[in-house]
């Protein structure tokens, strides 16, 4: 009877020990996957947002199974239903997390920041609208595994207005000719960024960050990848005149130093033209004292001139003045409203207020609901009267 109790013991036991060395195992394994973060930024996209979550979901479970995912989604302040949508998306999922500005900040504070909050080993930034087509994925981390830090999506093609593409052409040579930095044709954004990467992003201190010109300018070891840019899925395009003018301006205003070169080329060469009309113009009139009537014609004709060429450098300058003034007054890149599906504080970023009594009671939202997140907030400024 004895003998029987013992060895019922001892079964039971190497089976425990083998339950548990089983679950360290597993836990041993899940430690070693590596992690990939996929950013979407999105704006107005009530349409897209769901077939976007469930397209990045499928693309991860069924083509890369071996790597765990988070899915970020950073909303713009989006005035139709998209953040209601959000909510339930990570409801289901608790891989997919989302992060609600309190207004616009734009469109390139907004997913720069998306992509610092990222926690992953590698950080992908799609856009909402399936332009980007989520296809591209698997080849990117395909070439992240090869050892490359950036792998950049360039359109090769695109189905959009022919026209707007043909200015994005003459902008992208315009750009490489007068910048620097050797920039990127046809680079959005879209693409794969190494941990490390991102962690200079977060170490740069910028206000008024252009990702297109950050990827260009520190030469980490890049792919490109030619991929056709498709049709917008659904909705309205958020882009206007308005929007890639601010877009050209921040890059040639960032990365060039042509545009002031040339005021001060055009202002000399301007002023030695008219210094030898007048010349001529004051010899020949001494000269055919009689003969020749000056009359006003020149004389307006030389102000219109100087004076237009004038307004067009002067309002350059302005646009160099500022971009200088935005980063001298040095505002947040976002202010956080609520998180989802995040646990703890917002990853700080060099010289922002991500550490910020506001963006700390955002993130602590995240479990606790809206008016706790009031309380929070309350504590938070009480206390930091109190330290003053």
């Amino acid at each position: 009877m004895g003998t029987h109790l013992w060895h019922s013991v001892v079964r039971i036991l190497r089976r425990i020990c083998r339950k548990t060395a089983e679950k360290r195992s597993i836990l041993e394994e899940n430690k070693k996957r590596k992690k990939i973060s996929i950013m979407v930024p999105c704006y107005n996209e009530e349409e897209n947002v769901i077939p976007m979550s469930e397209a990045l979901v499928d693309v991860m479970t069924r083509e890369l199974p071996q790597y765990d995912y988070e899915i970020l989604f950073i909303d713009n302040c989006s005035q139709d239903r998209t953040r209601e949508y959000l909510e339930k998306i990570c409801e289901g999922n608790k891989n997919i997390k989302a992060i609600f500005n309190v207004t616009n900040f734009g469109q390139f504070n907004s997913p720069f920041y998306g992509l610092c909050q990222t926690t992953g080993d590698c950080a992908i930034s799609v856009c909402c609208d399936f332009q980007d087509p989520v296809e591209m994925i698997p080849k990117f981390v395909a070439e992240w595994e090869k050892g490359y830090k950036i792998v950049s999506g360039i359109k090769s093609h695109s189905k959009e207005n022919r026209f707007i593409y043909l200015l994005r052409t003459i902008y992208y040579k315009m750009i490489r000719k007068m910048s620097d930095v050797e920039m990127i044709e046809h680079f959005t954004g879209f693409g794969l960024y190494d941990k490390t990467f991102i962690h200079l992003l977060r170490q740069l201190d910028d206000p008024m960050p252009f990702i297109r010109g950050i990827v260009a300018e520190y030469g980490f070891k890049r792919k490109d990848i030619e991929y056709t840019q498709p049709k917008r899925r659904a909705g309205k395009t958020k882009n206007n005149f308005y929007s890639l003018y601010d877009a050209a301006m921040l890059s040639i205003t960032s990365y060039t130093k042509v545009g002031l070169r040339l005021a001060t080329f055009f202002g000399f060469i301007a002023s030695a033209l008219s210094m030898l009309v007048a010349v001529i113009y004051l010899v020949y009139k001494l000269t055919h004292w009689e003969t020749f009537i000056a009359g006003t014609a020149p004389i307006v004709i030389g102000i219109f001139l100087i004076g237009s060429i004038q307004l067009f450098f002067i309002g350059l300058i302005g646009e160099y003045i500022l971009n200088i003034n935005k980063r001298v007054i040095h505002r947040p890149l976002v202010v956080v409203e609520k998180t989802i599906n995040f646990d703890g504080k917002p990853v700080p970023i060099a010289g922002t207020t991500q550490d910020s009594v506001v963006n700390e009671a955002a993130y602590r939202y995240n479990s606790s609901g809206g008016d706790k997140a009031d309380e929070l907030r309350s504590d938070e400024q009480e206390k930091k009267k109190d330290a003053e």
